[in-house]
Parts: structure tokens; C-alpha cells; sequence
């Protein structure tokens, strides 16, 4: 699509967008990158087939750590989607986040400047969620040693003096949160409306119920959304070993990660990427783009409780997934399927249960419900858009992958669990689930692409 076929979608005229609630909006394209493989063909394979990318951390030794497995991506190439310049500044995270947006474009078939095609240009859009907070530190580590003491402090002084030296040129540009959307935007020419927001889970998913927000009033034709996270790396996992919220069985290898299960201990982090291509549907129609599914509704809420304690009974969850519905005007009883958080904590899953009990109420018996995070590991900041693409590829291919390792579940998890193996069905609408640490709840809703 040309720069000029995105700006006569909407701007019929070539003037004012039109605005309103009218345009659809759908999936077109996307792209994944986890522990499982690269692409949503490898990855949705694995997940149907039962397959586990958890493992033991090898890129750093764990051994400090008390959790010391998680889901690595191995032998990932950032050359083959970002150039030589863009990658002194990014760190692995943003590197993982420009391979989605190339995987997720060439996905929708989008002709895009890396293909030989325009810049994607105004009317597209670029809204990311992440958890960075930190560039690079291998080489700042190494070229402050220059100013360690014998005794092992850190001499100010010598900094000061020599700072301008010592610091590496472009160490506080890679440490930037949003460097992923600056050097996505360039590559791909998206000078449209773009946000990132910071968080957990709920920060990739926020981002695409956001942006669906700003193709349905016209504000864009095209998003490039979803979310993304290192969060194997050293750096995050000193933060995440010390919330309690991970399990500490690394005996058990690929079977730690047990949601909704009686001997739950916790989750594992697993690094990657989810992107999604939204288009506006008559667009997305115009061009012959295949449509996974159609974005519906949005929803958030919130705990409001103390970091990092989830409510008890889950009410930020249970008034996003009912806004969510309310946006995409269904009823309960219409979902086919939850792509769900799950947590695998104590209270974190039980007060996911519990919420959708409140927020279904009797149709929930009905609602099959699984998550992609035992195979694939937590993504935190891209673990909500994680679920979104698996909500779209289920209802795609009309069938429902299962929750890797729940062997015993809970009853106070008691819910339509999809365990042992996929299941085939044909839902007419599914939802997507995620939950910040900090008590964020975000639930999307999509339907079946006719």
C-alpha cells in the first residue's frame, strides 16, 4: 500500500480525516518472535503441538539467581533486520522489537521501505508497550573500571574529571524507553501518531486496544502495534528473582511453569515479541490483505492495590474484561475462548478465576480458556500482545491450543481449562487477558474474520 492508497482510505477528499466510531478495524499481519521460533506459522505449530522453549538460562551464568530458567531465544541474528548504526544504539530488547515489526509488515504483505516499497508514511500509526529501562551496560561496565580504587570504591572524582571519556558516547540514547519506537518509526517511514507505554503485560496489550482506538476515528489507517521485552537478560531478571512472583523449581525444567495448577509455584520470564498490522477494514479489503481477525473491544481496570499483590478477587480484571465486551457489544455468553494471564502465583491466578466468574458470570462454564506462557515463558512487557496474536491465530484456524502442565487444577481456578492437547473449535469471538504487577488490567476482544 502507497502512502497515497493509506491517506485516500480514510481521506477521501486528500483533506480532513473523517472521524467517528464507523470503521472496523482488523488484523492483517503478524509477527513473532519467542523461545518457540520466528513467525507466526513456527510459533503457532508449536504451541498446538504442545512444544516448551523453557529451558535453562545460558546466555549469563544464573547461579546467583534462585530462579535460573526461562524461555531464550537462540541464535537470533538482529543483523537481518536492523542496521549496523541502529544497533549501537538499542539493546537486545529493541532489537527484538524491530524483528517483529519486519516479521509482522511482511506478514501483512505490506510493501514497506525495507521491501523496496514508500515509507508507510502519515496515516499509519506505531504504538508500543515494553518494560526497558536500562541501554547497553556491557560496555559501560567495562570502561568504568578505570575508575575503581584499590580498595574497591569508586573514585567521583576521576569521573568527574574524566567523564566525558569514560562514558560511552551513546550510553544514555540506548537506555532511552522508548528507543524502539524512534528507530521503527525511521526504518519503516511511520510518520503517523506513535505512543509507548511502560509496564507489564498490560503494556504491549494497552498499546493495540489504544491504537484500535485511533483507526477506528480516523486518526490512522494502519498501526504497527504490540509489545516486546528482554526479560531473560541479566538486568531484568535481578528485579523479577526478587518480586516473589517467579518459581524457584528449576528442578522441574520444562514442567516449572504451572498455571492454575494445585502445585503452582510461580511464573518463568521468557524473552521476545509480539507485533500486530491493524488495519481499517475496507482498507485492508481494498488491497486483498488476509484478515486474521477483527479487533472489537477494549477494555482496562485496575487493583488498586500494593505492588506487587494482586486483588484477591480480581476486580480491575473483572471491569476490563466487562468494558471490553461492552466495547465490542457482546454478551458473555458470545466468547469462544480466553487467551488468559495466567500467572501461575497463588493469588494472581486465583483472583483471574475469580474475575471472570464475577465478569461472565453463569456463561463462563462455557469459555474455554488457556495461555501460551508455559511453552513460551512470561514476555512482561509483551506478554499481553503475546495473547492477543494467539486470540487472532485460534480463531483463524479454529483451534484452541492448551496450557502446557496443567496436570492437577485447582478448584478455585475452576474453569473451562484447555490442558492435555489443542482443542479444535470454532469460536465466533475469544479475548485476550493481561495483568501489570502493579494491579493494570487490560482485555481485548476479537471475532472471526467471516
Amino acid at each position: 500500500m502507497t502512502t497515497s492508497q493509506l491517506r485516500t482510505a480514510s481521506e477521501p477528499d486528500g483533506g480532513t480525516p473523517m472521524h467517528g466510531t464507523g470503521r472496523q478495524v482488523v488484523i492483517s499481519g503478524i509477527g513473532l518472535l519467542t523461545a518457540l521460533g520466528e513467525g507466526p506459522e513456527a510459533n503457532w505449530k508449536a504451541l498446538v503441538a504442545g512444544e516448551s522453549g523453557i529451558g535453562p538460562i545460558r546466555s549469563y551464568d544464573p547461579s546467583p539467581l534462585q530462579t535460573r530458567l526461562g524461555g531464550e531465544i537462540a541464535d537470533f541474528d538482529a543483523t537481518r533486520f536492523a542496521t549496523k548504526r541502529q544497533l549501537r544504539t538499542v539493546n537486545r530488547g529493541d532489537r527484538l522489537a524491530l524483528a517483529a515489526a519486519r516479521l509482522a509488515l511482511d506478514d501483512a504483505g505490506l510493501p514497506h521501505k525495507q521491501a523496496g516499497g514508500d515509507e508507510l508514511g502519515h496515516r499509519a500509526g506505531l504504538y508500543l508497550g515494553g518494560n526497558k529501562s536500562l541501554g547497553r551496560m556491557e560496555q559501560l561496565i567495562d570502561e568504568l573500571k578505570v575508575i575503581r580504587r584499590p580498595d574497591g570504591t569508586a573514585d567521583m572524582a576521576h569521573l568527574g574529571r574524566h567523564g566525558d571519556v569514560i562514558m560511552p558516547p551513546l550510553f544514555f540514547v540506548e537506555g532511552l524507553p522508548a528507543g524502539a519506537v524512534f528507530n521503527i518509526s525511521q526504518t519503516y517511514g511511520i510518520r503517523g501518531s506513535s505512543t509507548f507505554f511502560a509496564g507489564y503485560a498490560d503494556a504491549g496489550a494497552t498499546a493495540i486496544g489504544r491504537a484500535m482506538r485511533a483507526v477506528r476515528r480516523g486518526d490512522a489507517d494502519v498501526a504497527l502495534v504490540g509489545g516486546y521485552d528482554d526479560a531473560t537478560s541479566w538486568w531484568s531478571m535481578t528485579l523479577l528473582d526478587r518480586l516473589g512472583i517467579l518459581t524457584t523449581r528449576n528442578d522441574r525444567g520444562t514442567e516449572a511453569y504451572r498455571p492454575y495448577d494445585r502445585d503452582r509455584s510461580g511464573g518463568l520470564p521468557g524473552e521476545g515479541a509480539a507485533l500486530l498490522v491493524l488495519e481499517e477494514k475496507q482498507a485492508a479489503l481494498r488491497r486483498g490483505a488476509r484478515i486474521y481477525a477483527e479487533l472489537t473491544g477494549y477494555g482496562a481496570g485496575h487493583d488498586a492495590r500494593t505492588p506487587p499483590a494482586a486483588d484477591p478477587e480480581g476486580r480491575g480484571l473483572a471491569r476490563a474484561v466487562r468494558r471490553s465486551l461492552d466495547d465490542a457489544r457482546l454478551a458473555a455468553d458470545d466468547l469462544g475462548y480466553i487467551a488468559s494471564d495466567g500467572a501461575a502465583t497463588r493469588l494472581g491466578d486465583t483472583g483471574e478465576a475469580i474475575a471472570l466468574r464475577t465478569a461472565l458470570g453463569p456463561a463462563v462454564g462455557s469459555v474455554p480458556v488457556s495461555t501460551p506462557k508455559p511453552q513460551t515463558g512470561h514476555l512482561v512487557g509483551g506478554g499481553g500482545a503475546l495473547n492477543a496474536a494467539v486470540a487472532a491465530l485460534a480463531l483463524h484456524h479454529g483451534v484452541l491450543p492448551a496450557t502446557l502442565n496443567l496436570d492437577n487444577p485447582d478448584p478455585v481456578c475452576a474453569l473451562d481449562h484447555v490442558r492435555g492437547s489443542a482443542r479444535e473449535s470454532r469460536p465466533s469471538h475469544a479475548m485476550a487477558l493481561a495483568r501489570g504487577i502493579e494491579g493494570q488490567a487490560v482485555a481485548l476482544t476479537l471475532s472471526r474474520w467471516a
